[in-house]
């Protein structure tokens, strides 16, 4: 299964929010798995997205994450599949 891990930059004391507003988001798509917990050190967020579909993924954190208010920057992983079967 496509599986994304997006590291997000937020401005200061805004990670609630866009916790919050992640999950807003995402509640009307049963077809993507979330998990999202706001973390120390570089980066204010990480977000773990996956679906059956890999352009889902992508649209989601394209169209949609990047474009939360307060958002500075996003540094996206895509899980090598072929590696999570061996």
């Amino acid at each position: 299964m496509p599986t994304s891990y997006v590291l997000i930059n937020s401005n200061l004391g805004t990670d609630v929010q866009i916790i919050k507003e992640v999950k807003e988001l995402l509640a009307s798509q049963s077809d993507v798995k979330l998990e999202i917990q706001g973390v120390y050190g570089v980066y204010d967020i990480i977000v773990k997205l996956s679906s059956d579909n890999s352009e889902k993924l992508r649209s989601i954190v394209t169209d949609d994450i990047r474009k939360i208010e307060n958002v500075q920057s996003t540094l996206t992983m895509l899980v090598i599949e072929q590696q999570e079967k061996s």
